[in-house]
């Protein structure tokens, strides 16, 4: 498996990978690096698809990309997937998937002419003071803590084992709009990875100037499983691929052969039965190993989701895969001894009526319903005790919607305080409490909400998740195993708690499909270049547009620097003013 980078193999298509029709595939999991996983066995690698088994433990494909109607309580999405230009793998996947919406095009054309009609982008991102847009909303306010990102852009991940994000930066960058913009945007928190954050920095700094106003962004039409799932199942079920629910894989055996690693066995139940599959070396086994949305619960309006931190599948078949051998990673570090602080529920509220809708477009300054980008994604109180972000994305965002219908995503990014309005725990809360708050800070007098949270109008459905950010639990090198340990015959392990070798980061869905594509070119040494992940952290252009944007739009000369260094840039200016570097400041805007 090699990186490749241009459309020279980009559009190429691939030969068939040797033996695989003698090959079976064994895939753990159908959220999308399952998913991913068999769309490359068939496109790439030419496995016939009556050959790939897929085995989900849940009566439903999709993992994270969910959307669901729930019977006696209503909408709910338990999370939102932000997608940009350059997810790579992504893209590559869905040029070969049929959109289910446009007859003779693929779902990647359906979701481009979907964001040249309507791109996206956000007219108000923070507000504070019971629904006034904060007067500082646009800017960083970085000042000298810039220093404190370049700096840490500048370390050797293989230095910042272990650390957290507060082990590094200063108190005042706490203070700042940028960490407002990027903990909520990413659901960072102080006492996650160090070295992820740095991930971030150095992959999205092409977006520097879309953090703020969310151009950088782009989103689907529907919730993710009716656009991104769905497809994806049509296309694998006309290449005649299985697909069995109700599958509890409890654990793979591996053998130790010399140097290899063979897996032998899949320990399994189905529908409560013993069902193992006994497995050779021609028997691929990818396992999507640990999930963030594992062990969810569900209240409704008027029931907190219960509170649950019981281990599903996908963590105990991790855990039993470890004890086998160190290269297969280390699951404790991703689910245990997460703080009570931590974000652990999020919220959908179906409104039914037109009647609060003027307290969310006087920040959207847009109609919800016209059918285009409304929130343009999350906007955030900043003075909300529960850090209490909402987002309202096109409508329908469920093709099931009634007229007038509006489904709004609520998540707190903070468990272990009491709310502003509502004097509780938002994990103690009902869907008409967390309603009843969101309200409060949209500055709705204090005597209608009650009313206005009610069944009548609104109607909301609380989900408790005890792993949805542990994708960023502080960790070490080989925390995370490799798509392909060392000496694997024919054991890959794919998603976002899986180590790809490339700088790209987790929790996003490109992430799912790199780790699929990986895998698989891996083990059935496909001849085609993996996309790599795009290289703009090596671009001078992007990182003199950080400087400018970092800066809140000031020139180079105007920004905060000690004198010595003040007086030496306006030296240099002079030496390079007829130079290329002054035509490449002058396009940065920071001359």
């Amino acid at each position: 498996m090699y990186y490749s980078n241009g459309n020279y193999e980009a559009f190429a298509d691939t030969k068939k990978a040797a033996g695989v029709d003698h090959k079976s595939a064994y895939i753990i999991g159908s959220g999308l690096a399952g998913l991913a996983a068999a769309v490359f066995l068939i496109r790439d690698a030419k496995m016939p698809g009556k050959q790939i088994h897929l085995l989900e433990e849940l009566p439903v494909a999709g993992g994270s990309l969910d959307g669901t109607d729930r019977p006696n309580a209503g909408f709910v999405v338990r999370g939102g997937r932000e997608m940009e230009n350059h997810f790579e793998c992504l893209w590559d996947m869905y040029r070969s998937i049929p959109s289910l919406e446009v007859p003779g095009a693929s779902y990647l054309d359906e979701y481009y002419w979907l964001d040249k009609k309507d791109p996206n982008s956000s007219n108000c991102r923070l507000i504070h003071d019971r629904g006034s847009r904060l007067p500082t909303d646009g800017t960083y306010g970085l000042g000298k803590c810039t220093k404190e990102i370049v700096k840490l852009i500048l370390t050797p991940e293989d230095q910042l084992q272990g650390k957290t994000i507060e082990d590094y930066f200063s108190d005042d960058f706490f203070k700042t709009n940028f960490w407002a913009y990027w903990s909520t945007m990413f659901a960072f928190e102080k006492w996650h990875s160090l070295a992820e954050m740095r991930r971030y920095c150095m992959r999205f700094i092409h977006h520097i100037d879309g953090l703020p106003d969310f151009t950088a962004l782009k989103f689907n039409k529907y919730n993710q499983y009716e656009s991104m799932v769905k497809p994806v199942l049509a296309y694998l079920k006309d290449h005649d691929v299985s697909i069995e629910y109700n599958v509890h894989v409890d654990n793979v055996i591996v053998d130790h052969e010399g140097q290899e690693k063979v897996a032998k066995k899949i320990v399994m139940t189905k529908d409560g039965e013993q069902a193992d599959i006994d497995l050779t070396k021609d028997d691929l086994v990818f396992v999507t190993n640990g999930s963030i949305t594992e062990s969810s619960t569900y209240g409704d309006q008027n029931t907190p989701a219960p509170i649950n931190h019981k281990k599903g599948s996908s963590w105990k078949l991790w855990e039993n895969l470890a004890s086998q051998d160190d290269a297969f990673g280390h699951p404790d570090v991703f689910c245990e001894n997460l703080p009570e602080r931590s974000w652990f529920v999020s919220a959908t509220t179906t409104m039914k009526t037109k009647k609060l809708a003027p307290y969310f477009e006087r920040l959207t300054k847009r109609s919800l319903y016209d059918g285009r980008v409304n929130t343009g994604g999350i906007i955030t109180v900043t003075d909300s005790n529960w850090g209490v972000s909402f987002t309202i994305h096109r409508q329908p965002h469920f093709k099931s919607q009634k007229p007038n219908e509006i489904v709004i995503w609520i998540y707190a990014l903070y468990s272990d305080v009491e709310g502003n309005y509502i004097k509780k725990k938002v994990v103690d809360c009902t869907g008409k409490e967390i309603c009843e708050e969101m309200l409060y800070h949209l500055g709705v007098p204090e005597d209608e909400i009650a009313t206005d949270a009610s069944e009548e109008n609104m109607n909301t459905v609380p989900v408790y998740m005890p792993y949805i950010t542990s994708y960023f639990m502080p960790r070490h090198d080989g925390d995370r195993p490799a798509v392909v340990p060392k000496g694997s015959v024919n054991l890959a392990f794919i998603g976002n708690f899986a180590e790809s070798p490339t700088r790209d980061t987790v929790f996003t869905t490109e992430y799912s499909v790199r780790t699929a594509m990986e895998a698989v070119y891996t083990l059935l040494n496909v001849d085609r270049g993996v996309p790599e992940v795009y290289d703009s952290i090596f671009d001078i252009r992007q990182l003199l547009r950080a400087m400018y944007y970092m800066s809140d739009k000031k020139k180079l000369v105007d920004q905060e620097m000690p004198l010595p260094e003040k007086l030496a840039v306006k030296s240099g200016m002079k030496k390079i003013k007829k130079t290329w570097i002054a035509q490449l400041l002058k396009e940065a805007n920071l001359m």
